[in-house]
């Protein structure tokens, strides 16, 4: 689940990018009790405004700029990763940028300030100039705090996203989440399905109230998608605000990217012998976010962690350093999550068992014996029917999102080779929700288009991508950049593709 600044693209994909096709082309006040829990706190208005929304300024050919016309937001994209316009498509609007604090909740439901940005098409196009809609979008994981959406000069999914929706019309609304780009909030309460949501929920409520300010016209339609960890935080946003049961927001569609929506199956299969890329990373997240949620997942981090780690470890991430400077420093390690002994291990995973490893034995056993006792996915109608005992185990299944169903037209689009967030995340997602009759389109990116396929030109610029970058530097190269290098362009403007087919009905 590592963002577009944790992997970037390589510079192999910088240049298979020019090669590949792809694209084509108010409401304000107070929050209704409910919507998206946990509630607000007294005295706390969510969702409300702290300021007004600034805008963010750009140093373009020596000169500060607000706005981006076409032609020099083009050349500006080109300047920061060459081969963006010829996959995104030329720019058709000019955007502006503007940050935008807000009142929000922790993961205990306790008070704090987080921050979005808000990317503005305009210009006289009849998809620039006229009431737009809005899309919500969430970013992928980060070990930064400093992550801001708003840093479209700095941020490679900032960019992207700008490029992608907002130069082709859509107004977007990108929060930074608790916990990122000087939110008060001291940790991020990853994958925390409730928390998560209702800081979507806020930002975007902040967001419209600043519409008129900064002259946005909603058209009324909006749109949630996210990439990742945002892929999940997408669905898990919209959900909240389906699950309040008001008018306050009507979601148009959804576009759930390489999300980790099975949620306790990617923790089973994990613990069972078969962890994934950034799991070192992953892990710790998780546990840091149940334990703020009151989940007890320990007393001490020592009943989970080996002793190198357990005295630094709650709280570590996000932070300011990166990957490599917290294995230097001995802070983490590079990939042993469990023992060079630990049983089992399943084939072709054995670099994650090691010496220097972050999971205690004892607990991956007793992880393990809860599973044999009450395993999950025994039903692919009633998966999360298991009734876990292990706390870590109680608390994936509480965030797992195979348990309702998006009244919303729904996405998802993810590549069957993901190292890093597995394709069954996303295939076992839409079986269930397809079983409990919803609308759901399954996208894998990484299959060769048909010729009636309506994602044809984004699996083909992917599948020209992915067979440039393995000639040029190999198999390994295909495996560092396939999930935030790779399938994050392709899968976004699909999402792009399916939101305008949508939206044309």
């Amino acid at each position: 689940m590592r963002s577009f600044s944790t992997l970037g693209l390589s510079m192999g994909l910088a240049a298979l990018l020019a090669a590949c096709g792809g694209g084509g082309g108010t409401t304000t006040g107070g929050t209704p009790q409910g919507v998206g829990n946990p509630a607000p706190l007294p005295g706390i208005v969510r969702g409300s405004l702290v300021g007004q929304a600034s805008p963010v300024a750009l140093t373009v050919a020596g000169s500060s700029v607000t706005t981006l016309s076409p032609s020099v937001l083009a050349g500006f994209l080109e300047s920061a990763q060459k081969g963006t316009t010829v996959v995104a498509g030329e720019p058709q609007c000019a955007v502006s940028v503007y940050r935008v604090r807000y009142n929000t909740v922790g993961g205990a439901g306790e008070s704090t300030e987080a921050s979005a940005a808000i990317f503005v098409p305009s210009g006289s196009g009849a998809s620039c100039g006229n009431s737009r809609p809005v899309l919500l979008y969430a970013h992928g994981t980060s070990l930064q705090k400093s992550y801001d959406m708003a840093d479209i000069a700095g941020n490679t999914e900032a960019r992207l996203a700008a490029a992608v929706f907002a130069a082709q019309g859509f107004v977007v609304v990108a929060p930074n989440y608790a916990g990122y780009a000087g939110s008060s909030l001291g940790y991020h309460a990853y994958l925390d399905r409730v928390q998560q949501g209702a800081d979507m929920v806020d930002a975007l409520r902040a967001a419209r109230s600043s519409f008129t300010a900064i002259g946005v016209r909603d058209s009324g339609k909006l749109l949630v998608s996210g990439y990742s960890q945002g892929g999940y935080v997408a669905l898990a946003a919209q959900r909240a605000m389906q699950e309040a049961g008001n008018a306050e927001f009507t979601v148009t569609a959804v576009a759930g990217l390489s999300g980790p929506y099975a949620l306790a199956r990617f923790g089973d299969e994990l613990f069972g012998g078969a962890p994934r890329n950034g799991a070192t990373v992953i892990v710790p997240m998780i546990v840091n976010a149940g334990q703020h949620a009151s989940a007890a997942l320990y007393t001490n981090p020592a009943e989970i962690y080996e002793a190198p780690y357990a005295a630094t470890i709650a709280d570590l991430v996000p932070g300011t350093l990166g990957t490599g400077a917290l294995v230097d420093q001995g802070k983490l390690p590079a990939s042993a999550l469990f023992a060079a002994d630990s049983m089992p291990q399943t084939a072709g995973y054995t670099q994650y068992f090691g010496a220097g490893n972050l999971i205690r034995s004892d607990y991956r056993a007793a992880y393990l014996a809860d599973l044999a006792a009450h395993p999950c996915d025994t039903s692919a109608t009633a998966p999360l029917s298991c009734a876990p005992a292990q706390a870590l185990r109680k608390w994936l299944v509480r965030n797992d999102l195979r348990s309702y169903q998006p009244a919303a037209p729904t996405l998802l689009c993810a590549g069957h080779d993901d190292p890093v967030v597995p394709y069954f995340n996303t295939s076992t997602a839409a079986a269930y929700f397809r079983g409990r009759g919803a609308n759901v389109t399954e996208l894998d990116i990484d299959d060769t288009p048909s010729l009636n396929d309506p994602y044809r030109t984004a699996k083909a610029g992917f599948v020209a991508a992915r067979s440039i970058l393995k000639a040029a530097e190999g198999d390994a190269a295909v495996a560092t950049n396939y999930h935030a290098g790779l399938v994050a362009p392709f899968c976004m403007i699909a999402a792009r593709d399916y939101f305008q087919k949508t939206l044309a009905f």
